[in-house]
């Protein structure tokens, strides 16, 4: 569902190697933690995949599409949530989920049905009518990401999803992902609590100085670093913290 093929990034004028060389897979049905150290490059490769930033060199595919020859097609299936909730702050809630639904199509009964679900499980309907620049850090986060839950994409790109949520909401959240991933959907997420990485992904990824620094289940992590600990302490390892 997400391909990644030597993918480099650099950034003034080829004095930072942000992301360098990277190959990686995400089939359909899998929950894919991305893992580094604050710089690693993790953000910068989330913004490469959904078309924010175009790479250097490389590729991205998302569900067989090339993200750079056909982009409208490939954000039609992706759902994109940042790391820091950028919306529309004089709007209301629901209008921006409103905007949301116009811009991906979602037909009036749908996205009626899905916005009053998550509005009430983020808790988040008695202010919905509210405009967005009243809201809380946290209560943008759970706004932004009711949007990408009522477009219901093939593909969700989360960076660092779990960041102002309260521990009920996450696992409301955890528990949705995990549903349409058994659905046969893609979650791409980047995080730094090792705790939820370890419990609710398929397979991890460790990016450490913008290279691939492994990859796979949490016990092919403890084989190829010759340790059955914890996730955190082979992070730790695998990154020379």
């Amino acid at each position: 569902m997400i391909e990644l093929k030597n993918v480099c990034k650099s950034y003034n004028k080829g004095a930072v190697r942000a992301v360098d060389d990277l190959t990686l897979t995400v089939p359909p049905g899998e929950i894919f933690g991305f893992l580094g150290p604050n710089g690693a490059g993790k953000t910068t490769t989330i913004k490469m995949i959904v078309g924010i930033l175009a790479p250097d060199s490389g590729a991205i595919a998302i569900a067989g599409r090339d993200n750079r020859r056909e982009p409208l097609a490939c954000k039609a299936v992706t759902a994109y949530v940042p790391d820091e909730p950028e919306i529309y702050e004089r709007l209301t809630g629901l209008e921006y989920l409103n905007f949301i639904a116009d811009v991906y199509g979602v037909p009036a009964r749908e996205r009626g049905e899905r916005s009053r679900r998550w509005l009430e499980a983020f808790e988040l309907a008695a202010v919905a009518a509210d405009p967005i620049q009243t809201y809380s850090h946290g209560m943008r986060q759970k706004i932004v990401l009711t949007g990408a839950l009522l477009v219901e994409p093939r593909v969700f790109v989360l960076d660092e999803p779990m960041t102002g949520l309260d521990p009920r909401s996450a696992h409301h959240l955890k528990e949705a992902m995990r549903a349409h991933c058994d659905r046969g959907g893609t979650l791409f997420f980047s995080t730094h609590v090792m705790e939820v990485a370890e419990k609710f992904c398929d397979r991890l990824a460790i990016i450490h100085k913008g290279r691939l620094a492994a990859c796979g289940t949490l016990e092919e992590l403890r084989r190829q670093a010759g340790d059955s600990g914890s996730l955190e302490k082979i992070f730790l390892e695998t990154t020379g913290s």
